[in-house]
């Protein structure tokens, strides 16, 4: 049954992207960073739960929690940094006031693949009685290594967010 919550999680997230690059009226600058969220949150979540089953290493889902603690707080500083005065609490959550765009690197996009492998790969091997099989362990050192070079990407690449100039909410 988890699988089947997976398998209809990630498709839906993969037509809602679908959806908002092929339709720009169905698009949005705030969308584009709370859709990320949103997988940070989804990742977290699935990771804690099949290490509290003893199914993926604490190291493992540690590194990923890390990573993205700090991608979501450099989001945050972002977002106050993009702000326009006045800098209240009211505008820095008013989620019409779009004032960044953020761009997931290419090998962001294939770490999230990897992860989401590992994760319907895991929920399936009690089922299928693949438990602590080689190329499930395999799988989280290449999760590991991914993880490391997406965080890696972050922080070297230059165009992994814009600030954006136009503050009408209406236009964002």
């Amino acid at each position: 049954m988890a699988l089947a919550v997976l398998g209809f999680a990630a498709v839906t997230d993969l037509l809602d992207g679908w959806i908002a690059r092929n339709w720009k009226t169905q698009s949005s600058k705030m969308g584009s960073f709370l859709d990320p969220m949103a997988d940070k949150i989804l990742i977290a979540t699935l990771f804690l739960t099949l290490t509290y089953a003893d199914l993926i290493p604490i190291v493992l889902t540690g590194l990923i929690i890390v990573r993205d603690v700090a991608l979501v707080a450099a989001g945050f500083i972002i977002r106050y940094q993009s702000l326009p005065p006045p800098k209240t609490l009211s505008r820095y959550f008013d989620a019409s006031l779009a004032t960044a765009q953020l761009a997931p690197t290419f090998i962001s996009k294939v770490n999230t693949a990897v992860q989401l492998l590992l994760v319907g790969s895991t929920l399936a091997a009690p089922v299928f009685h693949y438990v602590g099989h080689p190329v499930l362990e395999c799988l989280w050192y290449i999760t590991g290594a991914t993880t490391i070079a997406a965080a890696i990407s972050y922080v070297l690449t230059k165009n992994t967010y814009k600030m954006l100039t136009r503050t009408d909410p209406k236009k964002s």
